[in-house]
């Protein structure tokens, strides 16, 4: 057992509860341990002591931003909640614009939740997807595929931001976590379907594929009107006010007046 090759200094631990001091002579006993990896933690136990300790009795800390336990309890049904939102009619429609939109050069996901994050995961699609809806000066410069999460993540900000900037209002925006961490890819469907709707309602030449695919957007219908239109408004009673044009007891007779002496 682990347990049987590290001491820990009890009265050192009750001033320190991060500080963990380490058996020279149990190191040396073990085989599991080499005396190179004992001098590598007497440099670096001042640093991270506790994460060095939990690391070599086999319980320590899960680093990554992504590596999350399922969820329980309440947390669980709402996640469970946010995933039958996720429509896979909506993602074979949009699987089949990107490609429409951006070429064949940016592949075809697997079918399924799973395989549409992956695809995007790394905003490399999005950023194809969003230029390709400019012809000239494209909002993102610079595409690159990386392994590092920050990088990533960074990706699919700047899509955000050049989404936003191209009309799709913030309601209908995803966040970075709902697409890198998967924990609400019906939100990016939703950016996405509302991304499509814009470059239809658009009409610049810069969209490709079925028109039919997305609903266009309601147009603004301004009117003008001339000074003695206006005025002739103000003479016009409102119907939320009642009207002074309807039937009325003129004409009409209930017989004879009753005389009163």
């Amino acid at each position: 057992m682990v347990r049987k090759h590290i001491r820990i200094n009890q009265k050192k631990l009750s001033e320190n509860t991060s500080w963990g001091i380490l058996s020279y002579n149990n190191f040396l006993s073990s085989n599991k341990y080499p005396y190179f990896l004992y001098l590598i933690s007497v440099l670096l136990h001042s640093i991270f002591p506790s994460i060095l300790l939990s690391l070599l009795v086999g319980k320590g800390p899960q680093v990554g931003m992504a590596n999350k336990g399922p969820s329980y309890g309440m947390s669980r049904v709402v996640q469970d909640k946010i995933d039958k939102k996720y429509d896979a009619e909506v993602e074979e429609l949009l699987v089949q614009w990107i490609v429409a939109q951006c070429g064949s050069g940016v592949g075809k996901p697997e079918a399924g939740k799973l395989g549409f994050q992956d695809w995007l995961k790394d905003g490399c699609v999005l950023s194809e997807l969003i230029n390709s809806l400019h012809k000239d000066n494209k909002p993102i410069k610079k595409i690159a595929s990386s392994s590092m999460a920050f990088k990533q993540m960074e990706q699919i900000s700047q899509f955000l931001t050049a989404a936003e900037s191209f009309g799709v209002i913030k309601t209908d925006m995803f966040q970075t976590v709902d697409l890198w961490e998967g924990k609400d890819l019906a939100a990016v469907q939703r950016t996405l379907m509302s991304l499509g709707s814009v470059a239809v309602t658009k009409d610049d030449g810069n969209y490709h594929g079925d028109p039919n695919w997305f609903f266009k957007k309601a147009q603004e219908n301004r009117r003008e009107f001339t000074d003695d239109q206006l005025k002739a408004g103000k003479g016009v009673i409102g119907l939320q006010m009642g009207s002074n044009k309807g039937a009325s007891q003129t004409g009409m007779s209930y017989g004879a007046t009753r005389q009163i002496q």
